[in-house]
């Protein structure tokens, strides 16, 4: 409430009753009661107009400090009514601010500040979940491809003609629980590695490479995995029970009646590889045997690493009854590795687009 007449006309009041002027004609000259006069000289009495001002800042700033103090226990007391746990959710501060909106009749601002929630995301209405088709499907390609990760089914939903980015389909991806548990691998030795070269071209370069598998009777498989190092398509996989180098030979002639051979092929030192049938082989056509060194797979790294996506994708993923059936089914996978996989090494187009934009 404003005062009637301010500090300083007070000060003079007293000064004129202090020079002799009589309290009743003061109090009739300026309008006040003497009960003022007696009030304004017990508080004023003696004071400057300075002083007097300075009284009147050390009111107000003791007037503001209670009512911080007021407000940080009034604040203090209403979060001890509603915290009984660590809010973390939005949900679970949107339903405190509304305790503290009716229980303890605070603005909305002051409890949005209590609970530190933004009014924004107070009055968030959320909408209605749109992506059950969208979800469907993802579930249904993550079945049918059980060790492709949500990137690789980003793109075969862009294929589909589905207009989503990556990060929508990993929030629904997690949301169903279709992660892939990775494999462990195992830990390599701290050893200098050499970066491979790349070829500039297809068919330029190619790696080989056997893998050991068993039928569903015990008999032991192998298959031999042949990969172009540029364009990493599966150029070939021979199953069989045993294969001498002779074999790897007519394998090799065979793929050459569809594409060139290449001027290098990087093996390991395995026997079939070292055999004189494969060394006479590689003379006649003009083609060179890059052989790593022993104990070094990393030198043979793009072989290796398709080998991993053959093992974890074909062979942990089937059960071969018969050497027929393993035919069957590895040709089919590496057909599907060349034409519908995706491939991160080529920014996840396949290999066959790779290598159908490419001169041989």
């Amino acid at each position: 409430m404003k005062k009637r007449f301010s500090e300083e006309q007070i000060i003079g009041f007293l000064k004129e009753a202090d020079s002799g002027l009589p309290v009743v004609e003061l109090c009739r000259k300026h309008g006040f009661s003497d009960a003022s006069y007696y009030k304004w000289k017990a508080k004023y009495g003696g004071m400057e107009v300075s002083e007097a001002k300075r009284l009147k800042a050390l009111e107000d700033e003791n007037g503001k400090l209670k009512r911080l103090l007021a407000d940080a226990l009034l604040d203090n007391a209403a979060l001890k009514d509603v915290v009984s746990r660590k809010l973390v959710s939005p949900q679970q501060k949107r339903e405190a601010v509304a305790v503290l909106k009716a229980d303890w009749q605070l603005s909305e601002r002051r409890c949005c500040g209590l609970m530190n929630i933004s009014t924004s995301v107070l009055r968030y209405q959320a909408r209605g979940d749109d992506n059950g088709a969208l979800t469907e499907r993802i579930t249904a390609l993550a079945g049918q491809r059980r060790r492709f990760g949500y990137r690789r089914i980003h793109v075969l939903l862009l294929r589909e003609g589905w207009m989503i980015n990556v990060k929508r389909v990993y929030r629904l991806y997690c949301k169903a629980a279709l992660g892939v548990r990775r494999r462990l691998r195992k830990r390599i030795g701290m050893t200098e590695r050499l970066p491979l070269l790349l070829p500039d071209q297809a068919n330029r370069a190619w790696s080989m490479d056997f893998v050991h598998d068993r039928l569903a009777d015990g008999r032991r498989i192998r298959c031999l995995n042949i990969v172009d190092d540029f364009t990493k398509e599966s150029v070939a996989i021979e199953v069989d029970t045993s294969i001498s180098g002779l074999r790897v030979g007519r394998v090799l002639d065979k793929v050459a009646q569809g594409r060139p051979l290449p001027t290098m092929i990087r093996v390991d030192h395995g026997p079939e590889f070292t055999s004189l049938a494969l060394d006479a082989w590689a003379a006649e056509r003009g083609v060179r045997l890059a052989f790593t060194q022993p104990g070094k797979p990393t030198q043979n790294a793009y072989i290796e690493s398709f080998n991993g996506r053959f093992r974890d994708e074909c062979l942990n993923d089937h059960w071969f009854s018969t050497l027929h059936e393993a035919r069957y089914r590895i040709e089919a996978w590496r057909q599907d590795y060349n034409s519908m996989r995706p491939h991160s090494a080529l920014n996840y187009a396949t290999p066959a687009e790779f290598a159908a934009q490419q001169v041989y």
